[in-house]
């Protein structure tokens, strides 16, 4: 797989590993973590997700700017190793949310989550540019060969790209896995067992006692009995060990991203001599140009850079539907699905499956495509990409319609008998991660190899930046996706999605041509 590929590209990959693990935890756990541990509402732990998730890629701008001025890419990724670590070690203390210590246990737990994002922020775009230079350097030493060996050089970075991203979803893969299994031992070992729906009840009960109402108060004493408590006895009393043995847990699932990170500083550390850094090569060549050639540069860079902007509008819209994995889709996981044998959490584990599983075999189609002489434009594929992102959502809205499924806060309130019979097989969860995640390996590695192609090579990091900063303005919207999710009946939440990726893949195939101009 990795020959004919410049030598550093699996160190690469191995060393952004340990990110991709954390992120995955994070992006299993987190707005039902807030929930969970805070009693907070879907919408208000959506809000911080969107914050939260936004900081990370928008902050991969602020560390781009950092690398591109210090020349120093290798110093800038390690110290991010180091943030993101010191924000999960934060993360792992135990701590019980009450009505007393809530007022400063919520902004520590927010600023350790800040701690990530910046150190992510200085991690992911510069590794990325830094797999950008090598195949720079690629093609460079291909051209020295000749028009046909740069040719063939050029058409590996999509590729390359690819495995790329299918190599650092190997820890996504196992980090889902890590929460749920650590949770439901720890509540074994006091006795309980897991219910996904007990935690909202246990803090309505804590904040409202005898008021609570109808269903709920049934509901409540339901499921204490089913995970092994004593409905006679003190309820209050019970919420709240509940409560600290469920979220205890959890906490002590992000010591493995302490471990994960540690494990990627030791990969990098150890690989890094072999890195390029991008840029340096760049100012040496500046030396001597003309004033005819410095504008025909200056041409040049602005028509990259308008391309860059375009597809990034793009791809705003696509992540604003995507990273719904963590959000609305996560609450329709712990809601409308069965979750007695599966944890919501675990399903986070389906998506890096299927970039590990389908990620060759995409490649081995565009490889006997073009073995044919149909080239496919990396633009053009992620117009296709959109295009099958919407397939995900229109499945969800026709599943949706037919099941007569309401709002997500109403199903909320419905007695567990009612629920259990309306609830979908995770067969459901499978067919949407499935084409999400096609979709994904349409736009973000090939998203990636696109930004690498068009950035000026002393502005590397910060155009990864840019494109990871497009990414931080979709993530801004993910709280919307709650809101409608437990406003209106689902199906109208999810036709939102599916008219936002029609749109975009039909302005994206509109600008191909454009494009494709720009990145010959």
């Amino acid at each position: 797989m990795f020959k004919n590929h410049p030598k550093g590209l699996l160190a690469a990959a191995l060393s952004n590993m340990g990110e991709r693990f954390g992120y995955y935890i994070m992006n299993a756990v987190l707005v039902l973590f807030l929930c969970s541990k805070f009693g907070l509402s879907d919408v208000t732990s959506g809000f911080i997700y969107s914050i939260f998730y936004a900081g990370i890629y928008i902050l991969a701008l602020v560390g781009g700017i950092i690398a591109d001025r210090t020349q120093n890419y290798k110093g800038t990724i390690m110290s991010g190793l180091v943030i993101m670590a010191s924000g999960y070690v934060l993360l792992s203390i135990p701590i019980l949310s009450t009505a007393d210590n809530i007022s400063w246990l919520l902004p520590f737990t927010c600023f350790a989550l800040f701690l990530i994002a910046f150190g992510n922020g200085l991690f992911k775009g510069n590794l990325q540019a830094i797999v950008g230079q090598m195949y720079d350097n690629f093609e460079q030493e291909a051209a020295k060969k000749g028009p046909e060996a740069l040719k063939l050089a050029k058409s590996r970075r999509d590729s390359g790209f690819q495995i790329f991203y299918v190599f650092i979803n190997v820890g996504g893969l196992v980090a889902p896995f890590i929460a749920p299994l650590l949770r439901s031992w720890w509540l074994k070992v006091h006795g309980f067992t897991y219910n996904s729906d007990l935690p909202a009840l246990c803090h309505q009960y804590l904040n409202q006692g005898a008021e609570q109402m109808g269903n709920n108060l049934n509901n409540l004493n339901e499921l204490v009995l089913k995970v092994g408590g004593d409905a006679s006895a003190d309820l209050q009393a019970f919420c709240t060990q509940y409560l600290d043995v469920f979220n205890t847990g959890i906490h002590y699932s992000f010591i493995a991203s302490v471990a994960a990170m540690f494990i990627s500083l030791v990969i990098f550390i150890c690989t890094k001599r072999i890195f390029p850094t991008p840029g340096k090569k760049e100012k040496q060549e500046s030396v001597g140009y003309t004033e005819a050639e410095k504008a025909a540069m200056a041409t040049e860079i602005k028509q990259r850079l308008y391309a860059l902007f375009a597809v990034l509008g793009i791809v705003i819209f696509f992540w604003f539907s995507f990273h719904q994995n963590g959000q609305s889709l996560s609450f329709f996981a712990r809601d409308f699905v069965v979750t007695d044998s599966i944890a919501p959490e675990i399903w986070q584990a389906v998506n890096p499956f299927f970039v590990i599983v389908l990620t060759p075999v995409i490649m081995w189609i565009f490889g006997l495509l073009a073995g044919r002489g149909v080239v496919i434009s990396t633009p053009k594929k992620i117009a296709i990409g959109m295009g099958i992102a919407s397939i995900a959502f229109l499945f969800l809205v026709a599943y949706s319609l037919m099941s007569g499924y309401p709002s997500g806060e109403v199903f909320k309130e419905m007695a567990d008998s009612a629920k259990e019979g309306l609830k979908a097989g995770p067969w459901v969860l499978i067919v949407v991660y499935f084409f999400l995640t096609v979709a994904e390996l349409f736009i973000s590695p090939l998203g990636l190899s696109f930004v690498s192609k068009v950035a000026p090579k002393h502005m590397q990091g910060l155009c990864q930046g840019l494109w990871l900063g497009a990414t931080a303005v979709g993530n801004l919207l993910l709280w919307v996706g709650p809101l409608m999710y437990n406003a209106w009946p689902i199906w109208q939440c999810w036709s939102v999605f599916f008219v936002v990726c029609i749109i975009s893949m039909s302005v994206m195939l509109g600008m191909v041509k454009w494009l494709e101009r720009v990145t010959k």
